[in-house]
């Protein structure tokens, strides 16, 4: 089981069971979860009509119809169903909390008796591939670290904990668990899920396996450069330069977007393209509008990247047919815009290589550049720091003054000194740059399509080291576990990225028999 089809087994099982006509009340929270793995036709087979927010009070009574709550069972959603139940809108209710909830509680709000069932579906995080989840923190409500780097912030370690536990559950999963020794954050989480897989035994009463599964609690501060580098697979590209929320693009700020495209979070199709690179994608465009060109007899000659937008705008029937097409192009004039490509060798060559002189020479030269934006100017700086801090000769006091030199605000460039306390050498479990010396450049030309040059994507995420490792029983007794396991959770406290999340994802296809899961 994945956590989209375990998500889509919740659902279907709170909309299926009971027939005919239907409302679904969500929460804040819940609502993004049903979209990302659940579509509007879906629901409807469902004889699900109208789905809304528990806390509008301007619903119409429809004593007729069934109403289906999903909800997760804050003290807020609470206190909305308490009002919702005092003065009922719908027939019939049945109530499904996406955690632990005390049922008794239920039973003394229900004063008009109209609760019909009452249930705990574990669909408490976010599914955003088939084997990658997110527990959805609100950096801004909610955010991740207390008083410093190594002490959670109490509201976001239960929210975590929650989501963790009910990962394990719509899984089926009892691990053993394992943690980050040096990490403070990630034992911490890790002791916790331990102590309320015992406290809520039965739950946790699921058969055991020959090889029971692991989970793998990392800190982000262990690997700091995976984040900072440039992305070339579609999923990861549309989330770095445009942004992904709850599996959907919005385009509206994309300078130059045409009316009809700036709806507001337009799904990402990911089927076919989520993790092809930048060149592969390139050439599915291209085919995509040389089938067009053949339906409508078209005689325009398609190149470049340009000829394919000039393209797209003037056939709106073509937009109209494929959509996918403006996202695509808006990804090409972002990458051009920004002068990525050149900035993305650097960060390969500064990550995967041993060059200081020749990288040294290259930053200089693209912080001068106009064409290259503030944000990447600093990232290469933060690359650069960690990269070369114990080299007697490297350069971090002249790369500020010239960032300065460049019009960066003090503001901006006191991030580096963030970062490097984020990621301190003593924070570190590995050597964050042991790649350098195993893996050999990877070129993927843009096949089909002139004006994009190469692709660089020589950097292999650390955690695939540590995957690798844990599958082998080859990581060190001391730092990791040294069992051998095929179902592998594995949580990274600070977040993880669609870079790891594609190697995951292409390690399970590659491998036999291996489960692994990244959140």
């Amino acid at each position: 089981m994945t956590t989209i089809t375990a998500l889509q087994f919740y659902i279907d099982k709170m909309l299926g069971e009971m027939p005919g006509m239907k409302v679904q009340l969500l929460d804040q929270e819940t609502m993004p979860i049903i979209p990302m793995v659940a579509t509007q036709s879906h629901l409807l087979q469902k004889e699900t009509y109208l789905v809304d927010r528990i806390e509008n009070n301007s619903r119409d009574k429809m004593r007729h119809l069934k109403c289906v709550c999903f909800l997760r069972p804050t003290p807020d959603s609470i206190e909305k169903l308490i009002l919702e139940l005092r003065d009922p809108c719908y027939g019939d209710y049945y109530l499904y909390f996406s955690n632990r909830i005390k049922k008794t509680a239920i039973a003394e709000m229900d004063e008009h008796k109209v609760v019909r069932e009452v249930q705990e579906f574990y669909a408490d995080y976010y599914a955003i591939n088939t084997d990658c989840f997110t527990i959805n923190l609100d950096p801004v409500m909610m955010p991740l670290y207390g008083e410093s780097f190594t002490t959670w912030d109490s509201a976001s370690f239960t929210r975590t904990v929650d989501g963790l536990l009910g990962v394990l559950l719509s899984l089926k999963k009892k691990p053993l668990i394992r943690y980050q020794k040096q990490s403070a954050m990630a034992k911490r989480l890790a002791t916790k899920v331990q102590f309320q897989m015992q406290r809520e035994g039965q739950l946790f009463d699921f058969r055991k396996s020959d090889t029971p599964p692991i989970l793998l609690v990392l800190d982000r501060r262990n690997d700091t450069v995976t984040p900072l580098l440039s992305q070339w697979t579609y999923q990861a590209m549309a989330h770095e330069l445009i942004g992904i929320r709850n599996g959907r693009v919005d385009l509206s700020a994309v300078p130059g977007i045409k009316p009809e495209l700036k709806r507001p979070r337009r799904v990402l199709s990911k089927k076919n393209n989520m993790f092809l690179n930048v060149g592969d994608l390139g050439a599915n465009i291209k085919r995509y509008a040389d089938e067009y060109q053949t339906k409508t007899m078209s005689n325009m000659n398609i190149e470049s990247i340009t000829d394919m937008k000039r393209f797209v705008e003037d056939y709106p029937e073509f937009r109209k047919l494929s959509g996918n097409v403006s996202k695509h192009v808006t990804l090409s004039r972002l990458v051009d815009q920004g002068n990525v490509l050149d900035v993305s060798e650097l960060e390969q060559s500064l990550t995967c290589t041993d060059a200081h002189n020749n990288d040294l020479k290259n930053l200089q030269r693209l912080i001068s550049s106009p064409k290259v934006s503030d944000a990447s100017k600093i990232q290469l700086v933060q690359l650069y720091e960690p990269r070369y801090e114990k080299f007697q000769r490297n350069a971090v006091a002249s790369l500020i003054d010239l960032l300065y030199k460049n019009g960066l605000s003090g503001r901006e460039i006191a991030s580096l000194d963030t970062l490097m306390q984020y990621g301190d050498a003593s924070q570190r479990q590995d050597d964050l740059f042991l790649n350098k010396t195993i893996l050999s450049r990877g070129r993927s030309a843009l096949k089909g399509l002139k004006g994009v040059e190469n692709v660089y994507t020589q950097h292999q995420p650390q955690l695939g080291q540590i995957l690798e490792q844990c599958r082998k029983m080859r990581l060190k007794e001391t730092s990791y576990p040294s069992r051998s396991a095929e179902d592998i959770i594995v949580f990274m406290v600070g977040g993880t990225t669609y870079e790891e999340a594609r190697f995951v994802s292409m390690l399970n296809a590659a491998t036999p028999g291996a489960r692994i899961i990244l959140g």
